[in-house]
This record gives structure tokens, C-alpha cells and sequence, in this order.
């Protein structure tokens, strides 16, 4: 009897330790109320793990994406469990985590995979298990999620490749540090800007004197690319082709270097404070605003419905297809926009997405025109 008792004591403790090492948001969900909230089978409340990618690909996905998605589920079913996590980088770790939200009892994975193929095995296990699989601002290669909920990619590229054509003297050089080619959304970026710039490159409107990839989305080796743009040019850059505000900033670190910042047009995406204050600067001329609170708000309604069968909600809110070349998936493309100085007030302070308090200051302060 007392070897019994002795061994369930440590299969508690066990159990209790497991439990206090959990990284899920929310990991103690509040007692079930009457008349209950959407819940998986046997009555047990619904686990959603969602599953990030990394902090230099854009720190909106910690500082953004997660806490809107976490206060989304709470808002739609307050007994429901987010499971959070952030890869930081490496697809390994990103299916570890997979693998670990799926025991602990997660029904649906909602993933931003950290490059498109590695989210086709994390889709793979989740079937094994019976769970379902959303892919969340990049989709999947080689399997087919159960749904994808981004922004029009591609569009977002073409935005920044338009805004160059737009603002440029002809023969004007241009340089081009994309992002990670390896990610759905870093192959998309740098599709739609030459889709936008390679017919002018062709006529010699324009030309395209460097360019790069960049693993990761790195500021640290864009910065570098960037550096040996310059020594390669001799200096003689009109613009620079960043997808978004990190490796914006780190083009414009090295271009501050050599005094040429607010000379070279410089584009962005994701709106970041610090992207907006380069603007307000001048040293940064555009960036590309999406609307995330909308991407997190709706991936939650989404992975509620998949998680309770709610097939009529789901099918009314994805009711758009895209083909990843496994299948057609049923998507939800949120449209990006494009903001300059002259529209910040109009966008992203009238979104509630920032205010002018973050924004303006510093030297920012004296030249905000909000």
C-alpha cells in the first residue's frame, strides 16, 4: 500500500511540475460557467496553440499578433487555452513546439511557419492527431492546412516596387534587400516588387544594382548587405527595396554611415513605431500597414470554428480559396496599404494601431505632422 501511495505521490508532483513549466498563455483557464462556452469533446475546454515564428522576422508577432490573438480566443470562448510560442528561428524548434502543444491536447495549430516546407510535416503530425492546422501570415508547401489567413502578400511587394517607380528620376539604381525567400511571405514580397520593377529594369528606366536574400529577415545581415551595396555602387544608390521596417532600419544604419541617409529613398512593411518615426525623419519614405489586430482577430474566430466543428462559421468567414499547390485552401487575404508621411494620421493613428506619442519623438518630434 504505502509503495502505492508513494509512487501516485510522485506521479502528482510529476504531473504538478509539468504543469508549472507550461508555456501556454492562459495555461489555468477560469472554471467553466454555467451554460458553458464552445468545447471539444468530452466537455473539455478547447486548446488553440499559436505558434510564431521569430522575433527578427518582425517583433510585431510578440508585440502584436500574440496578445491579439490570445484576448481574441478569451473574448470568444473564456474558457478556452492559447498555447504560445516562438520558434526564434528555427523550424526545428518550431515543430518541437508543435509536437508538445498536440500532447498537452491542442485541437487546432494556428502557425506562422518559419519556412513553408517545415509547416508541411507540423501539418502532418496535427492529422495524425486528429487536430486541425490554420496557417497564419505565411502559408504551407507540401501539405494543405485546413485554412490560411494572411495579408495579400504579393500586393505588399508591389506596393513598395510601385512607390520606387513612382518617386524615381529615370536610370536612377536600385538596390534590393529582400527577406527570407525560404518563407511563404518573403518569396511573395519579393515576387510582387519585381513584378512591379523588373519591366522597368528591363527598359532601362531603372536599374538594378544589387541585390540580396536575407535569412531570417536579419537586420544584422541585411546591414551588411547593405554595406557592400554601397562599396560595390561606389556609393551611387537612389533607393533601397527593403520588405520590411527591420531591414529598413538596418539599410538605413548603413546608410547613415556614409551620410546618405534622406538622400535614398527607402521603403518598409509593418508599420512600426520606429519605421514611422524614420519616415516622420525622413530617412525612411514609406511602409506597408496591415491591419493585424483584424489578421490575429480573425485567425481566432476561425480556429474556435475548427476546433468545435462550427463548419457553417468557418465557411462563411474563409471565403476565399488559395492554391498552395496541394490543394485549394480556404483562405481569409486581408488587403495591405501603403503609408507615407502624408497619410500616417490617416491610417494607423486612426486604426488605434499606434499614437502619436510613440511615434513623434525625439528629434521625430519637432517635424511630426500629426
Amino acid at each position: 500500500m504505502r509503495s502505492r501511495l508513494a509512487a501516485a505521490s510522485v506521479a502528482a508532483l510529476a504531473l504538478a511540475a509539468l504543469t508549472a513549466c507550461s508555456s501556454a498563455v492562459g495555461s489555468q483557464p477560469p472554471p467553466t460557467t454555467a451554460g458553458g462556452s464552445t468545447s471539444g469533446g468530452g466537455g473539455q475546454a478547447v486548446k488553440i496553440a499559436f505558434l510564431m515564428p521569430c522575433s527578427t522576422c518582425a517583433d510585431r508577432f510578440e508585440g502584436k499578433d500574440k496578445p491579439y490573438f490570445t484576448d481574441a480566443v478569451k473574448a470568444l470562448d473564456p474558457n478556452a487555452t492559447v498555447i504560445a510560442n516562438n520558434a526564434q528561428g528555427s523550424a526545428d524548434t518550431q515543430l518541437q513546439q508543435a509536437e508538445s502543444a498536440l500532447t498537452n491536447g491542442a485541437k487546432v495549430i494556428v502557425i506562422s511557419p518559419y519556412t513553408a516546407q517545415a509547416g508541411a510535416s507540423i501539418v502532418e503530425k496535427a492529422h495524425a492527431d486528429g487536430a486541425k492546422v490554420l496557417a497564419y501570415d505565411g502559408n504551407i508547401e507540401g501539405a494543405a492546412p485546413d485554412g490560411y489567413i494572411s495579408f495579400e502578400n504579393e500586393t505588399v511587394g508591389q506596393l513598395q516596387g510601385q512607390y520606387l517607380l513612382d518617386n524615381l528620376k529615370d536610370g536612377a539604381t536600385v538596390v534590393m534587400i529582400n527577406g527570407d525567400t525560404t518563407s511563404a511571405p518573403g518569396k511573395a514580397f519579393k515576387a510582387g516588387a519585381h513584378k512591379v520593377l523588373d519591366p522597368a529594369f528591363a527598359s532601362g528606366k531603372l536599374k538594378l544594382g544589387y541585390e540580396s536574400d536575407t535569412a531570417g529577415f536579419d537586420p544584422a545581415t541585411g546591414q551588411r548587405s547593405m554595406e557592400q551595396a554601397l562599396t560595390t555602387l561606389n556609393d551611387k544608390v537612389d533607393a533601397v527595396l527593403a520588405p520590411n521596417d527591420g531591414l529598413a532600419t538596418a539599410a538605413i544604419t548603413a546608410l547613415t554611415a556614409r551620410q546618405l541617409n534622406g538622400k535614398v529613398l527607402v521603403t518598409g512593411q509593418d508599420a512600426t513605431d520606429s519605421g514611422l518615426t524614420s519616415i516622420v525623419l525622413g530617412d525612411q519614405s514609406m511602409t506597408v500597414y496591415k491591419s493585424i489586430h483584424d489578421e490575429a482577430t480573425t485567425a481566432a474566430k476561425l480556429a474556435l470554428a475548427l476546433a468545435t466543428g462550427d463548419d457553417a462559421t468557418f465557411k462563411a468567414t474563409a471565403t476565399q480559396s488559395v492554391n498552395n499547390g496541394s490543394g485549394d485552401i480556404p483562405s481569409v487575404l486581408l488587403k495591405p496599404v501603403a503609408v507615407t508621411k502624408s497619410n500616417i494620421a490617416d491610417t494607423v493613428i486612426k486604426d488605434g494601431f499606434t499614437t502619436k506619442a510613440k511615434i513623434c519623438v525625439d528629434a521625430a518630434a519637432s517635424k511630426c505632422p500629426l
